[in-house]
């Protein structure tokens, strides 16, 4: 090989020459994309946690040669006598394949969320599960919404498409990634970022709804002050859950399971190693790896796309539906309640967990500053999070039936 060759070789190994045969424009602008995400998550601090490794893995997916993603091999198939390409997967392609498409890395991250809450407020206060039930309105409507949408003719989504981005609506990042993954993996990335963008919004997309659907008296109410719970109730409660869901919703027991696997060792007292385990070291090392797994989704033959567009949109109207349901369900309770719900605490049904539930504070104590709603908006903060799962278990047996 002449040293012409050789700087030919060289250079057609570079990232740049990369640029201009795989991928191009559209490489640079996800690269772009990507690096929009780390500001917000580093300078905005919007979910940190999660837009910093999935900006990281959006970087990763569109530098042109790595083989991050996958790679070929030319090797000898000794049936056909001849030398075939196999495709095996890169880093991030295996990644990807072991915890996202196989669901583990969902499951793993609601066993953490699960040592992680505290179920008190809404066993203290069991009426508020009914207002997470409501903001899962947000998932069925972005769900018709998408069907609506496909029906123009202007974006193609199908019925596992529409029930993907629906989930969104759950303002539950990892409940969102366990049915697209399980229903549309090619809208992983989409339906990923929107659900951690929209929930990293929630303090900017909330109040204007929950101010213009509630009066300045309904803010005023106060509630009052949640009873003890024993800790019996705690043990017994994630027991209960399970066995319910399991009778009636088996396809929503990897999820609700996991979550109440970390809750029962939070709340026995006797692993405490196992508790410690599930809150820190384990949620976070599953957190970085499903972060750069969602981030490969960003590859930019995958991401842009005219169907991302109308992910982005539904989302958002995924996220209202979700905090009108939970705001107007507590008005009508109120009809029928003497011990009045204050409206404000039904939009921390979205799940969120907790940021919805502060956004109820937050507003409470705009209109009376003694006013504290924080622990009665994490009853419908924490059934919104076994509402998502739930929701996600009826998505994944109505698909089927309705030919998704």
């Amino acid at each position: 090989m002449n040293l012409d060759q050789i700087a030919r070789k060289l250079w057609e190994s570079t990232g740049i020459y990369g640029f201009f045969v795989d991928g191009g424009w559209a490489n640079l602008l996800m690269i772009g994309i990507s690096l929009v995400l780390i500001y917000l998550a580093i300078r905005k601090q919007y979910e940190p946690l999660l837009l910093l490794p999935i900006g990281f893995g959006g970087l990763l997916a569109n530098l042109p040669l790595t083989g991050i993603l996958a790679h070929t091999v030319s090797v000898v198939d000794p049936e056909l006598g001849r030398v075939v390409v196999q495709e095996y997967g890169g880093f991030l392609g295996q990644v990807f394949d072991f915890g996202l498409q196989s669901g583990i890395f969902p499951i793993l991250i609601f066993m953490g969320v699960g040592a992680m809450t505290d179920f008190g407020p809404l066993i203290a206060n069991p009426i508020t599960a009914i207002l997470g039930g409501a903001a899962q309105l947000g998932i069925f409507g972005a769900f018709l919404g998408a069907l609506a949408l496909n029906a123009t003719g202007l974006v193609s989504f199908t019925m596992a498409d529409a029930a993907s981005i629906g989930i969104i609506g759950g303002a539950d990042g990892p409940t969102a990634i366990y049915l697209t993954s399980k229903l549309s993996p090619n809208l992983l990335g989409a339906v990923a970022v929107a659900a951690y963008s929209y929930m990293a919004l929630v303090p900017i997309i909330q109040p204007p709804i929950m101010r213009l659907l509630t009066t300045k008296k309904e803010r005023l109410i106060r509630m009052e002050q949640l009873r003890p719970v024993s800790k019996t109730e705690k043990i017994l409660f994630p027991l209960l859950v399970l066995l319910l869901t399991g009778l009636f919703l088996p396809t929503a027991v990897p999820l609700v399971g996991a979550l109440m696997l970390g809750n029962l060792a939070r709340e026995s007292g006797v692993v405490q190693r196992l508790s410690d385990t599930m809150q820190h070291a384990l949620i976070n090392i599953v957190t970085i790896l499903l972060g750069l797994s969602v981030g490969s989704k960003l590859e930019a033959s995958v991401f842009l796309r005219a169907e991302t567009l109308g992910v982005m949109f539904l989302g958002v109207l995924a996220f209202s539906l979700g905090t009108a349901g939970g705001v107007l369900m507590a008005r009508v309770l109120n009809l029928f309640l003497r011990k009045k719900i204050n409206p404000l605490i039904g939009s921390a049904g979205v799940s969120a967990v907790p940021m919805a539930a502060r956004v109820s504070n937050k507003l409470g104590l705009e209109s009376d500053p003694g006013n504290y709603l924080l622990m009665h908006a994490m009853g419908p903060n924490v059934s919104g999070v076994i509402g998502s799962a739930v929701a996600a278990g009826v998505l994944l047996v109505m698909v089927p039936l309705l030919g998704g």
